[in-house]
């Protein structure tokens, strides 16, 4: 909504109180904020029950709403809230994006806060961004931000490591998005044996070489291997991740075991939710991590060619009435 579309708005004497006559003197479109602000209230259902209240629950696509979204962005502004001097406003994000100058009108931004509208913001209360994805929680303005950003509603990131991709979507969409834009191996079942060939296991490229997608107990956990330089020299590493939230993750655990020749390695932990990217998973060393020494080794014959057999399981704890933990696997 551009503001500067409306010019003047007549209002009823009765129709503006002592705050609203406040706010009126410190815009240049003071009138329209205080009608709006007049407006804030019951426009969206609470999906916890009850009306909107005196809060001033906003709904997006009402004409409060329009007053604090950011023309660059689209987002909610929170303060501070900037404005040219013909009164258009954007986020400070934004402001430091457009080069100090106005998006809309072209003319220097400088450093003028937009006090009325900071105001009107402070007084609302907002869904979540997340709403139409299922999300019922409602929030103060200023709390609003803090929880979209660890809001358990918010679409998942493609947990595919071997390019940027950047599509993000709920785990179905993004299960189908693996098996059909990346090609991925789909299994099924909580055990898994994998073979895993380079034959110059010198070149050594900071890549992933393979993801696999395992479905059991429901859920969906993604395999990673790859090879990386650490310092000087390169490693191998495996590693799981949970489509789904940290919480749900710790419900599982899993193990991988590489060997040959007598020796063998183990590793056991917990999946890591593809909330955390699959850069700070391999950056926090958090799986089976195989030096090249060793997994030549493992590989016998000239050591000239890597040949690694990696086997692992995934299952669920369960706690017995006597209070013993019994791993469960799925059938």
């Amino acid at each position: 909504m551009d503001v500067d579309s409306v010019e003047c708005l007549s209002l009823p004497d009765a129709a503006m109180d002592a705050d609203d006559v406040g706010l009126a003197t410190l815009h240049p479109h003071g009138a329209l904020l205080a009608a709006a602000s007049s407006r804030a209230t019951a426009t969206f259902p609470n999906p916890k029950g009850g009306g909107g209240g005196a809060g001033g629950m906003v709904a997006p696509g009402s004409s409060v709403h329009e007053l604090l979204e950011c023309p660059v962005c689209t987002n909610s502004m929170y303060p501070p809230i900037h404005q040219c001097q013909n009164g258009h406003t954007l986020c400070s994000t934004c402001k430091a994006r457009v080069h100090n100058r106005c998006p809309t009108c072209r003319q220097e931004l400088g450093d003028i806060r937009c006090l009325a509208l900071e105001k009107v913001a402070e007084s609302l209360e907002l869904p979540c961004k997340y709403y139409t994805l299922g999300c019922p929680e409602i929030f103060p303005y200023y709390s609003k931000i803090k929880h979209e950003a660890l809001c358990s509603f918010r679409p998942y990131n493609c947990p595919y490591a071997g390019s940027e991709c950047s599509v993000t979507g709920d785990i179905p969409y993004l299960v189908n998005h693996l098996r059909d834009d990346h090609k991925v191996d789909m299994h099924s079942g909580c055990t898994f044996n994998h073979r895993y060939v380079k034959s110059n296991p010198r070149e050594v490229e900071n890549a992933t070489w393979m993801l696999t997608v395992f479905h059991c107990f429901g859920q969906y956990f993604c395999l990673h291997f790859e090879a990386f330089q650490l310092g000087m020299a390169p490693v191998y590493m495996a590693f799981l991740r949970f489509m789904g939230d940290e919480n749900e993750a710790r419900n599982y655990s899993y193990s991988l075991e590489v060997g040959a020749n007598g020796r063998k390695m183990v590793w056991e932990g917990t999946p890591r939710s593809v909330r955390d990217s699959h850069r700070k998973v391999r950056d926090s060393h958090d799986g089976l991590l195989i030096q090249r020494n060793m997994a030549l080794f493992f590989s016998g014959g000239d050591r000239k060619e890597l040949k690694l057999r990696i086997t692992g399981r995934i299952w669920k704890e369960q706690q017995t009435p006597e209070g013993a933990c019994v791993p469960i696997l799925c059938s």
